[in-house]
């Protein structure tokens, strides 16, 4: 299993001059960093994936969709471009060298239309992904892309594990997985291990957040009972960690991150770390939950 940790903790963006987060990150004792690269055209892929591979570290890139590419729009020409910049990102992704492209992908993040997913939607964005995930398929099938369910404030259309299982089996290609978020998971799922459990072999990706998004270990998390979920369906892929610094005004705005989580980004990311490899370790050794 690889732990990794979100770029956004530290940076707004990730440009040239943030390649040496990479060496920060695995100092701090990370397997895997994932990638936010809002700024796509000055996205240096390459160049992160040369500096990565030197030090051994995994990459995986991340995405909020905005709304001017939301497959699930009723504007087909909005759709078009959703899909057409979909393509986009799996290039870069794929010059990176990302092992894993997740997030909220699949339609706007933040779009919402005052009522319940309705069966035209549905249709848009299996038939949307469908195009997608096909191309992403044809370029480099190792390339996971992750469906990760969101909080009913960001998205109304695919809210729980089951939407996302229900989704990944609709668009029907094998490189569609789930994208586990437990600070989503625990204001949506009724019981936090069935979740897991019901996403089986289907689960690609895995985000592991505190509540509140602070220290995991720090709040009202289950963790155990997740981590044990995870250890039924064997997922043994990478966990990383995703919080935001309110320093950073426009990612803090983004997610609404009002107060400190922690004395420093790098407080939360190394004792997150720590925390998350030790119930890691008493769930595959069968140790009990103790504090955990």
């Amino acid at each position: 299993m690889k732990f990794g940790i979100h770029s956004l903790l530290f940076r707004e963006t990730f440009l040239e001059s943030d390649l040496p987060l990479l060496d920060k990150c695995k100092g701090l004792g990370f397997d895997a960093v994932e990638i936010i690269p809002f700024d796509p055209a000055h996205f240096p892929a390459a160049k992160a994936r040369r500096a990565a591979a030197d030090i051994g570290l995994t990459l995986n890139m991340g995405y909020g969709m905005p709304a001017e590419f939301n497959i699930i729009d009723p504007d087909p020409a909005v759709r078009a471009r959703g899909i057409e910049f979909s393509k986009h990102l799996i290039d870069l992704a794929n010059e990176a060298g990302a092992e894993v492209f997740g997030g909220m992908i699949y339609c706007g993040w933040g779009y919402l239309t005052g009522k319940m997913r309705t069966a035209q939607e549905w249709q848009w964005g299996v038939e949307g992904y469908h195009t997608i995930a096909s191309y992403a398929l044809e370029t480099n099938p190792e390339l996971v892309l992750g469906i990760e369910p969101v909080n009913r404030f960001e998205s109304h259309f695919i809210n729980t594990a089951a939407d996302a299982v229900k989704f990944i089996g609709a668009v029907g290609l094998p490189n569609v997985k789930v994208h586990l978020d437990t600070f989503h998971m625990i204001r949506e799922e009724d019981n936090i291990g069935a979740a897991v459990r019901a996403t089986g072999g289907k689960l690609g990706y895995v985000h592991a957040c505190e509540n509140q998004r602070g220290i995991p270990g720090h709040g009202l998390m289950p963790w155990m009972e997740f981590f044990e979920g995870l250890h039924e369906v064997g997922y043994d892929g990478c966990i990383t960690i995703e919080s935001f610094d309110p320093d950073i005004e426009s990612v803090a705005k983004l997610c609404c991150i009002w107060r400190k989580l922690a004395d420093t980004p790098e407080q939360l990311a190394s004792e997150g770390l720590a925390f998350l490899r030790t119930v890691r370790e008493r769930v595959w050794h069968g140790h009990p939950a103790s504090a955990a």
